[in-house]
């Protein structure tokens, strides 16, 4: 079974909840740094000649649409991330769709190509929002990697679904791709994506992720531009938020190489239409 990987296309200051963290006002006055990370990215994904899925902040699609082209003629799927990053489970259903249609509609007219998949801000599929899937169906959507099956500061739901599963039987399929956890000490934990990846060890990560392959279920890893540019600037936030959002900043490029290197790679796409035979899920 092939793992995926996702890209989050967003800046070095779309961090949720730290008080140094800028209101959508005022982020065109900041130095944009998406292109230097997302460089990197497609360059290791390039040597690999594997593919990835990259979920696009409609905000970042309008005023970087060189890097909708780039994604799309190198072969990667492109996704939805919403339109203003925002958590989910602070929305209104009519806000979450209006959010997400944005974002989905900008995509579109860029790639001239169906946007499928989705994912929030924040893995902020909760139980406070029983909408959620109700809402990307009625926006067009086809797959969504929003369920964190573990405690986190954004999001996190208490479930026992850790592997890929159909939300709906309505006659349009629907696909919901949970983050990968394992069990450590008894307790679910990600090593995956984000600080988790950068801070645990690879050795470590590798043979984790071999045991959530092991269990018949794909290895989710998820990765932001800004983790591939150490030297964006730093948001004001409290010490323990700090370590975690910066923590080994120069690990990721080489552990993205590992990770391409030691297992194959595919897109959420790509992971549908070949492991679970779905030529179409809308």
């Amino acid at each position: 079974m092939r793992c995926i990987l996702s890209v989050d296309v967003e800046d070095w200051y779309h961090i949720l909840d730290v008080p140094g963290a800028p209101e959508p006002s005022e982020w065109e006055g900041l130095p944009a740094r998406v292109e230097v990370g997302m460089r990197k990215i497609l360059e290791v994904l390039a040597v690999s000649q594997m593919r990835a899925t990259f979920f696009f902040l409609g905000w970042i699609a309008e005023r970087h649409p060189n890097l909708v082209a780039e994604v799309q003629r190198c072969g990667h799927e492109i996704a939805s991330h919403g339109y203003l990053h925002e958590l989910a489970y602070r929305m209104t259903p009519e806000q979450f769709l209006e959010d997400a249609l944005r974002s989905k509609r900008i995509l579109e007219d860029l790639t001239g190509e169906p946007v499928l998949g989705f994912r929030a801000s924040g893995f902020s599929l909760t139980e406070a929002t029983p909408w959620f899937f109700d809402k990307l169906l009625e926006a067009g959507f086809g797959y969504d990697s929003s369920l964190f099956p573990a405690s986190r500061q954004h999001g996190g739901m208490k479930v026992h679904m850790r592997a890929p599963y159909k939300v709906t039987s309505s006659p349009h399929c629907f696909y919901e791709f949970p983050i990968s956890v394992v069990d450590i000490l008894g307790k679910p934990l990600c090593l995956f994506g984000g600080g988790y990846l950068r801070l645990f060890p690879y050795r470590l990560i590798r043979r984790m992720a071999q045991n959530v392959l092991d269990e018949g279920r794909p290895v989710v890893f998820y990765v932001h531009p800004r983790e591939f540019d150490p030297e964006h600037p730093r948001l004001r936030m409290p010490l323990a938020r700090r370590f975690k959002s910066y923590v080994n900043l120069k690990s990721t490029q080489s552990k993205l190489r590992n990770l391409l290197s030691d297992f194959e790679i595919t897109s959420f796409a790509d992971f549908i239409r070949v492991e679970l035979g779905e030529e179409a899920i809308v």
